[in-house]
């Protein structure tokens, strides 16, 4: 379309979901994903399970998405462990679900 700006270009828009797993409660790891996922243009949101995983759903350019898939694979926050990161529901979407990237309590 004409009037899709930047946002259109490229592979167009994905949205995945996401849950880590390792040392990533406690260790504001959900404020630095906002930060990471924001810095890079995502929207969604990141929550802390019962069960001491943190998941979430990011959604937005794929290059920028596959982005924050490798950084919560391999960084997250300066003091989590990230033993391992699943994404699935892998999609992609016409339009953007969220406003922005919130942090679910």
């Amino acid at each position: 379309s004409a009037s899709g700006g930047a946002m259109a270009e490229g592979e167009g828009l994905l949205s995945v979901d996401y849950e880590v797993s390792g040392k990533v409660q406690g260790v504001f790891f959900r404020k630095y994903t906002q930060g990471e996922a924001k810095r890079l243009g995502l929207v969604g949101w990141v929550q802390n399970t019962s069960h001491g995983t943190v998941r979430g759903q990011m959604q937005g350019p794929a290059d920028r998405v596959r982005e924050l898939q490798e950084w919560l694979r391999k960084v997250g926050s300066p003091q989590s462990r990230i033993s391992r990161a699943d994404f699935s529901n892998e999609k992609k979407i016409a339009a953007l679900e969220h406003k922005d990237f919130q942090i679910l309590k």
